[in-house]
C-alpha cells in the first residue's frame, strides 16, 4: 500500500476517543501519569512515563474475540504509522514491550468494531528535571523585570497530534518569591508571596520585578516532585530596585449653604477658596527619595512648592489651577516613579449681598452674603444711629436679626464689609439690610435706636 492510499484510509479514523485505562489500556514496569490533552490532538490523553525503556503496554479487547492491530507513529503523525514492534498476545491481552516505546512515541490501537484508541507516551527519563542552581542576574534585571539564570535544564516535554502538530506537556514548575502589593484599605504596600508556573525552564527565568528584597524558590513540578522528590532550588538574594507608589488626595470640609457652587466637574478638587486638601502617598521599599511637587503648568517646569513628607495638608488660597504630583526614586536613580498629576482648580472670587431678609419666628433664617473664593472677610452690622449690632469674620456665617438674644424691630439696618478674594480682588462693600416681618416690639425687643 502506498502512502497516499494509507492516508486516505487512516484520516477518517482520526476521531478523538474518550478512552482511558478503564477501556482496556494498562501499563506496568514504570510509573505513568496521564495528562489531559486538547481534543484537537486527535486523542484525549497523553502519558508521561518515568522511564519508557522499562514500560510494558497492555491492551485487553473490549469485544471478546475482536481483531486488534497496534501501530506506533512519530512526530510525523499517524499518517506515517507503522506496526508496533514486538507485539505479542498472552491470554487474549495484546502486549507491546518497552523496546517499542522508545523515546517519545505515539500509538494507535484499532479494535474491530470500535473507534481507534490514540495516545502518546512521553519518556520523562529522556527529559528529566535537572536544574541545580538559580542565580539572580543583576545585569539583566531592570526596573520592570527580574531575571534569574538557571544552571541546568528542565527541557520541554512534547507530544505530537495524529496530524504531526506539537503540543507541550506542562511540567507545572513553580517559582515562588515575595513582593509587595498595595492594600487600598490600609493605604500601604504589604508583603505577598507571588507564584508563577512554567511548562519548562532553560537558560533563565524572567518575572515582574519584586518590590522587596527576596529569594526565588524553584519547585520541580508535578512529575519530578512525585518520582524524584528533589529539593527545591533557592536563589541568592535579589535586592530590589523597582519603585512603585499609590497616592490619594482628599478635600476637607463641606460647602457652606451660602457658598456659590464650585466651578468644574463634580467630584473634582478645588472650588471656592480656601480649599484644604490632604495628600498621601504609599511607597515600596526601594523608594528612597520621595517628593511632592506643586506647579502652575502640567510640565512642572515652574515648581513653587515641594515636600519630602509622604503625608501633608495644603490650603489653596489663590485662584487658578495648581497641579500636584508625587515622584519617587531608588538609591542610585535608576528607577523613577512619576505619578499622575492632581489638578486643583480655585474659582475667581465673588461676593454678593442681599438687601433684605425676614427672620423666622422660630429662628433659623439669617442674612448671609453669597460668596466664592473669599479668603479674608470682615462684616459689621449697624443700626441707623451707627451702633454696631453684630460682627463676624467668616463669610459662611451671618446675622439672625437678633441683638443680645432679642429680635430687632423691622426696619432698615446697614452692613459694612471688607474682604479679599483668592484672585487678589479687594472688596469694600456697604448697603442696606431691610428686616421684614420681624417680631413686633413688645417692650422686650432690642430697640433700633
Amino acid at each position: 500500500m502506498n502512502i497516499r492510499t494509507y492516508i486516505s484510509i487512516l484520516i477518517p479514523l482520526c476521531v478523538p476517543a474518550a478512552l482511558s485505562a478503564a477501556d482496556g489500556l494498562t501499563f506496568e514496569g514504570s510509573a505513568v501519569q496521564a495528562v489531559s490533552m486538547p481534543a484537537s490532538m486527535g486523542y484525549n490523553t497523553a502519558y508521561v512515563a518515568r522511564d519508557a525503556s522499562a514500560l510494558r503496554m497492555m491492551y485487553t479487547p473490549q469485544r471478546p474475540g475482536a481483531a486488534v492491530t497496534w501501530e506506533r507513529f512519530s512526530s510525523l503523525g499517524a499518517a506515517f504509522a507503522e506496526p508496533a514492534p514486538g507485539l505479542t498476545v498472552e491470554n487474549g491481552v495484546y502486549i507491546v514491550p518497552a523496546s517499542a516505546a522508545g523515546t517519545d512515541m505515539g500509538f494507535c490501537i484499532n479494535e474491530e468494531g470500535r473507534a481507534p484508541l490514540y495516545f502518546w507516551i512521553c519518556d520523562y527519563a529522556a527529559h528529566p528535571f535537572d536544574v541545580t542552581a538559580l542565580n539572580v542576574d543583576a545585569q539583566a534585571s531592570d526596573c520592570g523585570r527580574a531575571v534569574v539564570s538557571v544552571t541546568g535544564t528542565a527541557a520541554p516535554l512534547v507530544c505530537y497530534s495524529i496530524n504531526g502538530r506539537p503540543q507541550h506537556i506542562d511540567r507545572q514548575i513553580k517559582l515562588t518569591y515575595n513582593s509587595l502589593e498595595y492594600d487600598q484599605a490600609e493605604n500601604q504596600f504589604v508583603q505577598k508571596q507571588m507564584t508563577q508556573t512554567f511548562e519548562d525552564v532553560d537558560g533563565s527565568i524572567s518575572v515582574p520585578a519584586p518590590y522587596c528584597d527576596t529569594q526565588f524558590t524553584l519547585e520541580p513540578g508535578r512529575f519530578s516532585s512525585e518520582w524524584d522528590r528533589p529539593s527545591a532550588i533557592v536563589s541568592d538574594t535579589y535586592v530590589t530596585t523597582a519603585v512603585d507608589a499609590r497616592t490619594t488626595a482628599v478635600q476637607n470640609g463641606e460647602t457652606a449653604d451660602n457658598e456659590q457652587a464650585p466651578e468644574g466637574a463634580e467630584g473634582s478638587l478645588g472650588g471656592s477658596a480656601p480649599v484644604e486638601i490632604d495628600f498621601s502617598a504609599a511607597v515600596t521599599d526601594a523608594a528612597i527619595y520621595r517628593r511632592w511637587e506643586m506647579a502652575t503648568t502640567t510640565d512642572f517646569v515652574d515648581v513653587f512648592y515641594t515636600t519630602d513628607q509622604l503625608e501633608f495638608t495644603y490650603t489653596f488660597t489663590e485662584a487658578g489651577t495648581t497641579y500636584v504630583r508625587f515622584t519617587a526614586d531608588n538609591a542610585n536613580g535608576s528607577c523613577l516613579y512619576t505619578g499622575e498629576a492632581y489638578a486643583v482648580s480655585i474659582g475667581e472670587s465673588r461676593l454678593d449681598c442681599p438687601n433684605a431678609f425676614a427672620p423666622a419666628r422660630e429662628g433659623g433664617d439669617m442674612w448671609k452674603v453669597s460668596f466664592r473664593s473669599i479668603v479674608t472677610f470682615r462684616c459689621e452690622i449697624f443700626n441707623r444711629w451707627g451702633k454696631r449690632l453684630a460682627e463676624f469674620d467668616n463669610p459662611a456665617e451671618g446675622w439672625d436679626g437678633m441683638v443680645n438674644g432679642k429680635p430687632v424691630p423691622s426696619g432698615v439696618y446697614f452692613y459694612v464689609i471688607k474682604a479679599r478674594g483668592a484672585d487678589g480682588k479687594d472688596y469694600s462693600l456697604s448697603g442696606d439690610i431691610n428686616v421684614l416681618n420681624s417680631r413686633k416690639n413688645t417692650g422686650t425687643a432690642a430697640p433700633a435706636e
